[in-house]
């Protein structure tokens, strides 16, 4: 009888993994197979969603790099590639017009901008998500520390986004304060002993620009040995975001920067004159040394923003470049669009690579790709004028359209998406 049984169990058993076997390869086809249909499903929901009339070969938006994307496998995952997706769900983060942190030339809405789809986009990197923003694991992060935006007006819009994003979750207004002091503005989360603060310094060493309310000057000096004035407020920081782009940029082709050595007290002043990307590099060579030579690498952290992108080249687009970027209400859709120049963040970063062997490290917050597409976001005239409108610029007002800051809520606040990101989890 035993005899018997033994090739019964066998064939028993083959028959179970030939079931086996062809019920799993049957699910594995069906799940492949629901897996593209939601992803379809997915697609043609964001279509449905977005709402907004563009070509139906771009409809699928968003602003794809026509380049391969970067192989991102030691970095876990490239943020900065990606697409704007419309949601109206989770943005903005915060309201402006609540915000009492906000300043009066970002504050497009209080301003009488009506349209507000330009609140409404949301970051999505191609591989992954970006960390969603919690303020309060932010605050708890910052807890008895100090973090500094250190530049120019760019980087104060990046400030008051940052400092928008936060306030919101401390509803007691005694539990925050706001102060000024000359170049510095500081918030303060007094629970938490936490400060975020903005220092005016356009040009990062000292300059004939270095006021922050009295600044625009017909031409700009640098001092290019002269740094530790601004240096002294920034050294105990524990996080310092630098960014100082703008006011290097040529306005127009014979523009200059003077750079004076020595100083008048010592008799020893001399002024020459150079390109503004020399000046720039003699900036970045005294900020770098100051860096190699004074910062604690075990207590500050230092990042240096990406550059920020301009849209008063209406053409680029496919409008008119008279009008800038006036009475623009959506992005950019062009597959693979990129304008901007990427020149100077280049050159900064070839500076600070030369840290990395004391164990410095600079990281880069590479916004540019992604502001490049947002020819919506700026103020444009939906902005506090501090000096009375001409009747030629009231009769034509793409003259004093402001294309170069963020309306808030606006783009700033991915930027602070990716701040969030560093400082939580890299």
């Amino acid at each position: 009888m035993t005899g018997l049984q033994s090739p019964v169990g066998v064939r028993s058993i083959v028959t179970y993994l030939v079931a086996f076997f062809i019920l799993a390869s049957s699910i594995i086809f069906l799940f492949d197979k629901g897996h593209q249909d939601h992803v379809q499903m997915a697609v043609d929901h964001g279509r449905q969603e977005v709402q907004v009339k563009v070509e139906a070969e771009l409809q699928e938006p968003a602003m794809r790099e026509t380049t391969e994307v970067e192989d991102t496998s030691k970095e876990e995952c490239n943020w900065s590639r990606g697409q704007w997706v419309y949601d109206n769900v989770s943005r903005p983060l915060y309201s402006g017009l609540k915000c009492g942190f906000i300043f009066p030339e970002v504050a497009c809405d209080k301003y009488g901008r009506k349209d507000v789809m330009y609140q409404h986009w949301r970051w999505q990197p191609y591989e992954c998500d970006l960390p969603r923003f919690d303020a309060i694991k932010l605050l708890e992060k910052l807890r008895n520390k100090r973090l500094v935006f250190v530049g120019d007006s760019v980087n104060r819009n990046q400030w008051v986004s940052l400092v928008c994003m936060v306030e919101a979750s401390i509803p007691d207004d005694r539990l925050k304060i706001h102060i000024f002091n000359g170049s510095l503005i500081s918030f303060k989360a007094l629970e938490y002993n936490a400060v975020i603060e903005f220092y005016w310094s356009p040009l990062l060493v000292e300059s004939n620009s270095d006021n922050p309310i009295i600044h625009r000057v017909d031409y700009r000096i640098i001092r290019a040995d002269r740094i530790e004035k601004h240096a002294s407020v920034w050294r105990d920081a524990d996080i310092i975001i630098f960014n100082s782009y703008l006011w290097w940029r040529k306005q127009n082709d014979g523009m200059r920067m003077k750079v004076m050595y020595g100083s008048f007290e010592d008799g020893d002043a001399r002024l020459d004159e150079m390109e503004m990307i020399d000046g720039f590099e003699i900036a970045l060579k005294k900020l770098t040394e100051w860096l190699g030579e004074n910062i604690d690498k075990n207590k500050t952290r230092i990042f240096f923003a990406g550059s920020s992108p301009t849209h008063f080249g209406a053409s680029k687009w496919g409008g008119e470049d008279s009008n800038k970027c006036l009475n623009e209400t959506e992005p950019i859709y062009k597959v693979g669009y990129k304008s901007a120049d990427y020149s100077l963040m280049a050159k900064a970063m070839s500076y600070f690579e030369t840290l990395e062997p004391r164990g410095i490290n600079v990281q880069i917050l590479n916004i540019t790709e992604l502001s490049d597409y947002r020819k919506d976001g700026h103020p444009s005239v939906f902005r506090k004028q501090y000096v009375p409108l001409t009747k030629e610029q009231i009769a034509n007002p793409a003259s004093y359209a402001d294309c170069t800051h963020w309306c808030l809520p606006g783009v700033p606040d991915v930027w602070n998406e990716f701040l969030y990101g560093y400082l939580m989890y890299k």
